[in-house]
């Protein structure tokens, strides 16, 4: 079983590889045209060649940003494509306050009387 991992592990590399190529935009490849880094990563992937220089010379670098140099998506939020959370979302936390009934000012809760099961609210 051992002696099938470097094959494995050589073959999961260029799938990987190939696949991140393919799903790169053209204007994001850096050095050559996408065409010509497929041809390499395909004719040279069993030497371990062609996947190693996609991802030194041919991949898109990561832009650090000033935010802890997390990657960011979209409109500058964080996560993949939008908000990681509603909260982070102040479109959202605006429309609390415009989508929550109003309360009557005379009525509810006010602090002396008894709430249901004889307990007093706080």
């Amino acid at each position: 079983m051992l002696r099938y991992l470097p094959f494995l592990l050589v073959l999961a590399l260029w799938i990987y590889t190939f696949i991140d190529c393919l799903n790169t935009p053209e204007d994001k490849v850096r050095n050559l045209p996408k065409l010509a880094w497929l041809v390499i990563i395909v004719f040279f992937g069993y030497l371990v060649f062609g996947p190693l220089a996609w991802l030194i010379g041919g991949r898109p670098r990561r832009e650090a940003t000033a935010g802890g140099g997390a990657r960011t998506y979209g409109k500058g939020r964080p996560g993949r494509g939008g908000w990681v959370a509603p909260d982070d979302n102040p479109d959202f936390l605006r429309s609390l306050d415009t989508d929550r009934p109003k309360r009557p000012e005379g009525g509810g809760d006010s602090g002396g009387e008894e709430g249901p099961a004889g307990q007093t609210p706080e």
